[in-house]
């Protein structure tokens, strides 16, 4: 069986970087399987990219597309292109593509169209909201997939009501975790770790990037200045991204706890996140990681796909008002953090289920 695994932003290269191990087990028992790694470029700041692959011991790429940025459709249209060359020059058996990511509609569409089957990892998810491109994604991407992954059985219902055949459809936990476990034991402190005088729970950490929370300048400098100020005594390590950095540009915020710093690597973020008090975030993907953690993450969101990390892990949804954050946060000071426990089948092994069943599908 030979595989072609798609990677195309931050997300898709935690996510493929267990999946890339599994499969070398198993070539290792003698298996026949093989892969070919495609990077489209869709992420190609350094540290939002080839820092990951570095870090989670992902091999070099056998193709970049080197899409690089552009609008939803100057993008998504860049990477068809490429990957259609791609394909026509390189025949698989299967594209696997991971998330909900312009590179992993794409690169399905494509596939299909060239009657390669499609595999989805993290299918089924959804947050019910059409103004989020990545539903978009998500929609058409598991419209045409083959064989479906999923991290819940949420997700597997979801796809069912889509008319999804239910032969198809595996619920194998989640593969954001497969790494979180398999690097544990390799996080570290980043380097500004001693220069802020941070200690385990003295700091919260604060990550944005929804268009909702970061497009208007004035309406992300109220945000700031308002979660400064409710966090008390305790310090924020906000590690912003470039495209925040940018709207904001020089504005003077007079912020006293809130610490800019660069996008992290992997395995300094993930140590930040693991020793942190509390987490205030509109990613979906690090609610998943809190709550394998047990931090307390409040995610500045109306909804989210993930709602496991809810009814069971420690994310609270908390919409994208100051005021609202504010209540729940202050909730949280007064009477802690409430029960949490980690989703079924986010073991660790998610990856390992993915390659078995799909070698028994040859």
């Amino acid at each position: 069986m030979k595989i072609t695994i798609v990677a195309g932003a931050r997300p898709n290269f935690i996510k493929i970087a267990p999946i890339i191990k599994a499969i070398e087990k198993k070539q290792a028992e003698g298996a026949r399987i093989s892969y070919r790694l495609v990077h489209t470029g869709q992420h190609y700041d350094k540290n939002l990219s080839d820092t990951f692959f570095e870090e989670l011991n992902i091999p070099k790429p056998n193709a970049n597309l080197e899409v690089k940025s552009g609008s939803q459709s100057i993008q998504t249209a860049a990477i068809m292109v490429a990957f259609e060359q791609e394909l026509l020059q390189n025949p698989c058996d299967l594209v696997l593509v991971v998330g909900d990511v312009n590179s992993t509609m794409a690169c399905a569409i494509v596939a299909k169209k060239l009657n390669i089957k499609v595999t989805h990892v993290e299918a089924g998810i959804r947050s019910s909201d059409m103004t989020m491109p990545e539903e978009i994604n998500r929609i058409v991407t598991d419209s045409i997939t083959d064989y479906f992954f999923t991290t819940s059985t949420w997700a597997g219902e979801n796809l069912l009501k889509y008319g999804a055949d239910s032969s198809n459809i595996h619920f194998v936990g989640n593969v954001m975790i497969d790494t979180l476990y398999q690097n544990l034991d390799r996080i570290s402190a980043p380097f500004f770790w001693n220069e802020f005088n941070l200690e385990t729970k003295n700091y919260i950490i604060l990550t944005l990037h929804r268009p909702s929370n970061v497009d208007e300048e004035q309406s992300l400098i109220q945000l700031l200045q308002g979660i400064d100020k409710m966090v008390g005594d305790k310090k924020v390590i906000f590690p912003i991204h470039p495209r925040t950095k940018s709207i904001l540009g020089e504005t003077d915020l007079n912020l006293k706890n809130i610490l800019f710093v660069e996008p992290q690597g992997y395995l300094n973020f993930m140590f930040l996140i693991k020793n942190s008090f509390a987490v205030i975030t509109d990613s979906g993907g690090i609610s998943e990681e809190t709550t394998v953690l047990g931090i307390p993450c409040f995610t500045m969101r109306n909804n989210t796909e993930r709602p496991e990390t809810e009814t069971i892990g420690t994310n609270t949804l908390v919409g994208t008002s100051i005021d609202n954050l504010n209540k729940m946060f202050r909730d949280f000071l007064q009477n802690g953090p409430r029960k949490a426990g980690i989703p079924e089948l986010w073991d660790g092994n998610a990856s390992e289920r993915i390659i078995d069943i799909l070698l028994s599908k040859k």
